[in-house]
């Protein structure tokens, strides 16, 4: 009888410990997965969140960087339009330059009156508008450089060449009655004593002493020298 009642509790007792000792695995899987780091994230993932967020700000930086080109525009385009001088009444008008040498078509030809003199043809080259000021074109005979000297007593009005718009200056070679001088073929124009390019235009052969030159005149009438 006792035996049989100690078999029954050695029973008992080694399903009790079965149960607790599967009580005590379960706990331990159970606890296992909250233990786990918050940083055990797989690499994949990570690399994922990491490009993701690369893009992002290149997304911004091109972003960025578009609104300052168009703002960049939107300035130059201003100032372009700006641009001119004050007409008086809020408006913008293009500023003229004043003309070189070499912004002209250039031509002579020999005319009779007043015993002879080399009338001087200048026209704006294609596409150019400028100011011819208003005083003496620069004219200067051979080696030596001689200039004319003035032909009218007071400067002319300025002259703006554009176009088929032609001014002319009468050139009176020699203003002398002796029979001296230098004997030439060419002379030497430029817009004033500044003028960086001032060219070499052939006139046939001429005779030089004293000579004077008129202004700058709209009308070939108007630009016959006199001594």
């Amino acid at each position: 009888m006792f035996g049989k009642r100690r078999k029954a509790f050695l029973v008992s007792a080694a399903l009790v410990g079965g149960a607790l000792l599967m009580t005590a695995c379960q706990d331990t899987e159970d606890g296992a997965a909250p233990s786990a780091s918050a940083t055990d994230v797989p690499a994949a993932d990570v690399s994922g969140a990491d490009a993701a967020g690369s893009d992002a700000s290149k997304g911004a930086d091109k972003g960025a960087e578009q609104g300052a080109d168009k703002g960049s525009d939107a300035k130059d385009g201003g100032s372009a339009e700006g641009s001119g001088a004050d007409a008086g009444d809020g408006t913008k008008v293009p500023v003229q330059q004043a003309c070189g040498a070499n912004d002209i078509s250039w031509s002579t030809r020999s005319e009779s009156q007043a015993g002879g003199y080399i009338l001087i043809m200048a026209k704006a080259k294609q596409g150019i508008t400028c100011i011819l000021p208003a005083a003496l074109p620069t004219v200067a005979f051979g080696s030596d450089g001689t200039e004319a000297g003035p032909a009218e007593q007071s400067v002319g009005d300025p002259v703006t060449l554009s176009g088929a718009t032609t001014a002319y200056a009468g050139v009176n070679p020699k203003t002398t009655n002796t029979d001296g001088g230098k004997e030439l073929d060419s002379i030497i124009v430029g817009v004033g004593n500044e003028d960086p390019d001032p060219v070499s235009l052939e006139v046939g052969t001429i005779t030089v002493d004293k000579p004077v030159v008129t202004n700058w005149h709209t009308a070939p009438a108007d630009a016959v020298p006199s001594a």
